[in-house]
């Protein structure tokens, strides 16, 4: 999924920016492709959708929110429906769209076989280990992390297959490593 660096794709206040909706994909099994920031032509189909989106549904706006959904929704009928797109050989995206065959079963079990145990992050983005409290992000609420110790009392932080960092019980610190999740951004096809 290609996006910008920008709420609700990426937090700036996450760990490795993640927020609660890329941690989601994460476990989809769906890889994040980030922009650089100030590039908006490297993401430029969705950002010409936006800006025709703009241009359609808020000149005017509409006078209440109800008024304003009509707009919206006269929009997105249109765009599906009835306007040719030259990327899908002038026909329109109803024409192509097919469902996907999967459906979707919730999110997939996390396991970590290869750790030594694994762990809960709190609802307030912490780990409890041997009676000390250790901050990891709130984007990683509910999830279960991986830990491997490597030397005595200092851990590997793992989160599905990317090493997050390592922890030292004394200091009762995530020391972060280079971001796992951080990606080249490859030419739109």
């Amino acid at each position: 999924m290609r996006t910008d660096n920008g709420l609700p794709f990426a937090s700036p206040n996450g760990l490795y920016n993640l927020s609660r909706l890329s941690v989601w994909w994460l476990r989809l099994g769906i890889r994040i492709e980030r922009i650089q920031p100030g590039c908006p032509q490297q993401n430029g189909r969705h950002e010409r959708m936006h800006l025709t989106l703009k241009k359609e549904t808020t000149r005017p706006t509409g006078k209440n929110s109800l008024q304003q959904q009509v707009r919206f929704d006269a929009f997105v009928n249109e765009f599906n429906d009835e306007r040719p797109h030259e990327a899908l050989d002038m026909r329109c995206p109803g024409e192509v769209y097919c469902a996907s065959r999967q459906t979707y079963k919730g999110l997939p079990e996390v396991t970590y076989p290869v750790h030594d145990k694994d762990i809960l992050v709190t609802a307030c983005g912490r780990i409890c280990m041997h009676r000390k409290k250790i901050n990891i992000s709130t984007v990683l609420a509910g999830q279960k992390l991986g830990m491997k110790e490597v030397d005595d009392g200092i851990w590997l932080l793992s989160f599905m297959q990317y090493d997050l960092g390592y922890i030292d019980l004394e200091q009762k610190t995530l020391q972060t490593i280079d971001n796992p999740l951080s990606t080249r951004v490859s030419p739109m096809s």
